[in-house]
């Protein structure tokens, strides 16, 4: 970044189409007056977005409301599509989350960086931040992947930045070629196809088709990078394609895997990495980052003996709290995903025991009774399982007695300083669920702290 300068005050009149005026610096980007730090600038979004991105979900608060919080905040200026009373640098603009997206285009314009999106039903911030990791490129921390996300971290992009990694996610049929297009990849990454969200789309066969629409915003010269088993049917021929999986088939493949350590092959040699956190998923997510550095050029042997705090919060981190071992994995859910983390669980060695705090998983529509009973096998292996939300009625009914730790309707019933009281010291414990079960809630923080109480 120029002298801590993201962007000066007429390179934000020019991207946005308006004669260039002097103004202040800008030196970061936000729509969260919340969130901002001094010298930021604050757009203010309306509440409703209107018809123009599938899935959006309007809301109750408008921006230009706390326009006065932005400026105490210390905002160096604001995007507004009304005016507003109160001091401060501001361009009004006909559409703010329009001047968003113009923001975002701009930015892309301006930089020469390499660029990664990434897509995947499940493990795209972690891939993510590996790649980010190994690249020593831009990216935005957490999971800005939606119609705001993707403009918000191109615009937050500096302009000299060497490489950049986004991620891409949909929750409707339509949203992923517009952003791809918007973020002009030089890679775009498939990680997997699950369903998740599968309520909204008609069928795995139309979600696998909305994840393969990340390769429309490819360069020219762009690839696409997705699991050996994935069906391409769709894909512009013409499309650069590399593969990653366990495939002997695959161009660069995960050779081994001991729970800790991967064996990655790849057309320029073996690669031997730690996998941040453990698990064949994050090791498979290693996996496809290294095909990453394949298609730019680069060295795959970056990915090996990453840190384990490469693992982004919510994502399978373990916490040692009142002689509890917690392992966080509450961000998300799917029946993939769970069906890992539940695998996972049942390998941990515990001085006491493995112990399951489930989430129902959300959006699978018809589909999720029977999906939420088929984890039944997964947790055999499992010492106990406490079921919490409606949707896994299916899965509580059907453990056996001796597993049941106890269901819990709402999670707003669930009372983090009363479960500390059945859980016992040198349990395992994952807490897994959909991210308005858990997450949502900061539910992890919540029971930490209750354990770490305890053991006062």
């Amino acid at each position: 970044m120029r002298d801590g300068i993201l962007w000066t005050w007429p390179e934000l009149c020019k991207a946005l189409g308006a004669n260039p005026v002097d103004g202040p610096a800008v030196r970061g980007v936000d729509m969260d007056s919340r969130k901002l730090a001094p010298g930021d600038l604050f757009i203010a979004l309306s509440g409703d977005p209107g018809p123009r991105f599938p899935g959006a979900r309007p809301s109750p608060r408008d921006g230009h409301d706390f326009l006065e919080a932005a400026y105490a905040a210390g905002a160096a200026g604001a995007l507004v599509h009304r005016e507003m009373p109160g001091g401060g640098p501001r361009l009004v603009v006909r559409d703010t989350l329009d001047a968003l997206w113009d923001l975002g285009r701009a930015a892309r314009t301006r930089t020469s960086a390499r660029v990664a999106a990434i897509t995947g039903s499940s493990g795209k911030t972690t891939a993510k931040t590996f790649l980010a990791q190994a690249l020593g490129a831009f990216a935005t921390p957490g999971s800005l992947n939606n119609h705001l996300g993707v403009p918000l971290s191109l615009a937050r992009t500096p302009a000299d930045a060497r490489f950049a990694v986004y991620e891409i996610g949909t929750s409707h049929r339509g949203e992923i070629a517009p952003l791809s297009r918007l973020a002009r990849p030089d890679v775009a990454v498939v990680l997997n196809v699950h369903p998740a969200h599968i309520e909204f789309f008609d069928g795995i066969d139309a979600l696998r088709r909305e994840k393969l629409s990340i390769a429309e915003g490819l360069r020219a010269d762009g690839t696409l990078v997705c699991l050996d088993a994935l069906d391409r049917t769709g894909v512009d021929p013409a499309t650069g394609v590399i593969t990653f999986g366990e495939d002997a088939r695959a161009d660069v493949r995960l050779a081994g895997f001991d729970g800790r350590r991967a064996t990655i092959a790849t057309p320029s040699g073996t690669v031997s990495a730690e996998v941040p956190g453990g698990g064949m998923h994050r090791a498979l997510s290693l996996t496809a980052v290294a095909a990453v550095l394949v298609a730019l050029g680069e060295d795959p042997g970056r990915v090996a003996d990453m840190p384990d705090d490469a693992v982004p919060a919510g994502r399978g981190n373990r916490v040692e709290a009142g002689q509890v071992t917690l392992i966080d994995d509450s961000y998300n859910a799917n029946p993939a995903s769970m069906a890992a983390a539940l695998r996972d669980l049942a390998e941990q060695q515990a001085e006491g025991r493995t112990v399951a705090l489930l989430g129902e998983m959300l959006e699978l529509g018809q589909d999720s009774e029977r999906l939420h009973a088929a984890l039944v096998p997964l947790c055999a292996r499992i010492d106990r399982v406490l079921c919490v939300g409606a949707g896994m009625r299916g899965l509580h009914d059907r453990l056996e007695p001796e597993r049941r730790l106890g269901f819990v309707e709402s999670p707003d019933a669930l009372d983090a300083v009363a479960l500390t009281a059945v859980l016992e010291p040198g349990d395992v414990v994952l807490l897994k669920g959909s991210n308005r079960v858990f997450w949502a809630r900061d539910f992890a923080a919540r029971l930490r702290d209750a354990l770490h109480a305890r053991a006062v």
